[in-house]
């Protein structure tokens, strides 16, 4: 039987290396696969090493330690990372999932080792209706989360994409096209959606059909009818502004 895998995903450096000294020290037959130091990369490591256990640490940039176990749901076993009190634990489900409060103790490392051990025979539990009373406590979302990663369909393939790579988001018949600055992939949700989803700071929407990314704008001109276009700053692709939307643009 080989030995068990794991991914450490933690966005502090020295905290992150002493989670794993910690843990090869209390489980040394258990393989570190892969360490993440934000929540995008944990989740293509998700995908592509399938690991038996993630260690998460809840609050991270890119994508929050809820929103990867969300994708590792009935996927692979979940330890979160946590400064939650100890009235916010009390949220935590421990037949699905387990918790280390920071700073980290070795012998809460050893329990949390321990319950994991119990559930490898086991297949990885539905973290659901868990991850749903840790979102609802108020330390877990301290502010707005805007959309930060997206699933999207490159030929045959499916692309875990930044929402900071894309260009412009473009509805297309039933889906919505996203364009890269070298590519182009499709999604099923709509426009509308993703206007309700975005941060509006950095996606401005210029035409009913049209999201674009506000850091890839290269500068706006009008054409020979008047009519107010964009360039982009990576891409030769021009875009209309609707003139509802012209105002966006007076400074430029």
């Amino acid at each position: 039987m080989k030995n068990p895998t794991a991914i450490v995903a933690e966005d502090e450096a020295t905290l992150r290396a002493e989670l794993i000294e910690q843990i090869t020290r209390l489980w040394p037959e258990l393989h570190i696969a892969g360490e993440a130091s934000d929540g995008v990369q944990a989740l293509r490591l998700l995908d592509e090493l399938r690991p038996d256990v993630m260690f998460l640490d809840i609050q991270m940039p890119g994508a929050t330690g809820l929103e990867v176990a969300r994708q590792a749901s009935g996927r692979s076993r979940v330890v979160f990372v946590t400064a939650y009190d100890e009235h916010a634990v009390a949220a935590f489900d421990h037949g699905a999932v387990d918790y280390l409060l920071k700073p980290l103790q070795p012998a809460r490392l050893f329990t949390a080792i321990g319950r994991v051990k119990e559930r490898l025979g086991d297949a990885p539990s539905d973290l659901g209706a868990v991850l749903d009373r840790l979102a609802a406590l108020p330390s877990a979302t301290p502010t707005r989360q805007y959309l930060r990663w997206i699933n999207a369909s490159i030929g045959q393939t499916l692309k875990l994409i930044t929402v900071d790579e894309v260009q412009y988001f473009q509805a297309d018949n039933k889906y919505t096209r996203v364009t890269l600055r070298d590519s182009e992939a499709l999604i099923r949700k709509p426009l509308k959606e993703l206007v309700e989803e975005l941060d509006p700071q950095q996606f401005w929407q210029i035409h009913r059909s049209t999201l674009v990314n506000a850091n890839a704008i290269a500068g706006a001109s009008r054409d020979f009818r008047g009519r107010l276009q964009l360039k982009l700053k990576e891409r030769h692709d021009t875009l209309l502004v609707a003139e509802s939307y012209a105002h966006l643009f007076k400074q430029m």
